[in-house]
């Protein structure tokens, strides 16, 4: 009998960035046969580089999605375009892609005062 090789590490192992656990409402509009498509939901945690989110509708792993979310210390809601790195269900994380330079400074701001605890 074959023993089972090692089983891949969890995707939070791999991550460059801590995850903070954050409360926002989020939506996520995707392209799909020729009509956007939107659903929302809740963030799970947030890093540098990416959002944990639970979505009312699932989005498929490396679909480029468009992220909508308020930040605390943000005066209007950011739009940041993120790639589907993985879905388990209605579970979903992605990973920033077009940010501007501005909105990583904020994110980045804003996991600093998650990891403060304030």
């Amino acid at each position: 009998m074959k023993t089972p090789g090692p089983k891949p590490a969890p995707p939070e192992s791999r991550r460059k960035f801590e995850r903070f656990p954050i409360d926002l409402r989020v939506t996520a509009h995707v392209f799909r046969e020729g009509k956007t498509v939107s659903v929302w939901g809740r963030s799970t945690e947030l890093g540098v580089d990416g959002i944990g989110v639970t979505l009312t509708g699932a989005l498929e792993t490396d679909e480029v999605v468009t992220l909508e979310l308020t930040l605390p210390l943000a005066p209007k809601p950011l739009k940041i375009r993120a790639l589907v790195r993985f879905h388990n269900g209605l579970r979903h994380g992605l990973e920033f892609l077009a940010i501007t330079p501005d909105q990583r400074n904020l994110v980045k701001r804003v996991c600093e005062m998650l990891a403060a605890g304030q």
